[in-house]
């Protein structure tokens, strides 16, 4: 005889009542405790990690020249830039260890060819002080285009490109940067026709009849662009005000080398580094404008090359 659906039915409800009473029970005990483990979470995660906004600098200067901090629109750039630099750590932590290697070297040549120290923090935003290649084809650690870097004295062909010689493409960037402003009178115009362009430039100053970049309304890159210098300078000044700890032998040391002739023609240079006691990739780390392995004769010219000392890879106590 089938069973009677009234029947199956009250049976059916009276474990639901009975079961489902534990089930609510379960539900609600594993909700309570699931809303204790979260809210215990969330106070050790505002006890722990905090995010503050940044005090901006009451007095800043670009290469001798004040930067109008009384300007609001000016200080919001900076707070831009500032808090980009800031939170973005790995960039601005890279950017320490490099500067460590080059900074020597680059503000070597500025001082000798007469140019402010301010401007060791182009290549810095430029490149991040790497021999980066744009998209637009600019290269090296000044971001060089090929006619402006030949128009400077720079070499660049298949074999030899000097906008990846550290020495020679700053010496090309002080010659470029002391006409600029020669031609302004303002450091801050020089560095900012940098990135534009002197051609951008000069269409821009003939609009707006004004020639203070403060007072310039340019592209966005251009807009930024002293911005970005002025915070980088600002951090590397202060480095613990913007929460970065580095030790010494956290910063990449400058490469121990030394100086050597390299009389062309070269018919493969990975030979002539090893006749060195050297290899190729150390010869191309050190010298990354020869561009190929062999190097022709380029009209008797001479060249100089950096070559690894006998402890080139070794820590000295001066990096601990």
């Amino acid at each position: 005889m089938r069973n009677s659906p009234s029947i199956i039915g009250k049976s059916l409800l009276m474990l639901l009542l009975i079961g489902g009473g534990a089930l609510v029970l379960q539900l609600l005990t594993f909700s309570t405790n699931g809303e204790g483990t979260d809210l215990e979470h969330q106070r050790r995660f505002n006890e722990s990690y905090n995010i503050f906004s940044l005090n901006l600098p009451t007095h800043l200067d670009f290469c001798g020249e004040p930067v109008p901090l009384e300007l609001l629109d000016v200080r919001e750039r900076l707070d831009r830039e500032l808090l980009v630099n800031t939170y973005w750590q790995s960039s601005s932590l890279l950017a320490q260890k490099r500067a460590n290697r080059w900074f020597p070297l680059i503000t070597e040549i500025l001082e000798r060819e007469g140019v402010p120290e301010d401007l060791k923090y182009i290549p810095l935003v430029e490149s991040g002080l790497t021999n980066a290649v744009s998209p637009a084809g600019a290269v090296g650690f000044w971001q060089f285009m090929q006619p402006t870097a030949m128009a400077h004295g720079l070499e660049v062909n298949s074999e030899v490109d000097e906008r990846y010689n550290v020495e020679r493409s700053t010496e090309a960037a002080c010659a470029f940067l002391k006409e600029a402003h020669a031609r302004y009178g303002s450091w801050a115009m020089a560095a900012a026709s940098y990135n534009l362009g002197e051609g951008n430039m000069q269409r821009q100053l003939g609009r707006q009849n004004e020639n203070n970049y403060f007072d310039l309304l340019l592209p966005e890159e251009t807009s930024r662009y002293i911005f970005r210098i002025l915070a980088m300078k600002a951090i590397f000044n202060d480095p613990e005000r913007y929460g970065f700890h580095l030790r010494k032998k956290d910063l990449y040391p400058p490469y121990r080398t030394h100086a050597a002739k390299l009389v062309p023609p070269v018919a493969d240079l990975n030979a002539f580094a090893n006749a060195n006691g050297t290899n190729y990739k150390t010869l191309k780390l050190l010298n990354p404008w020869l561009r190929d392995n062999t190097l022709s004769d380029h009209q008797g010219k001479t060249y100089t090359v950096l070559l690894p000392d006998k402890d080139f890879d070794k820590a000295s106590a001066d990096d601990e």
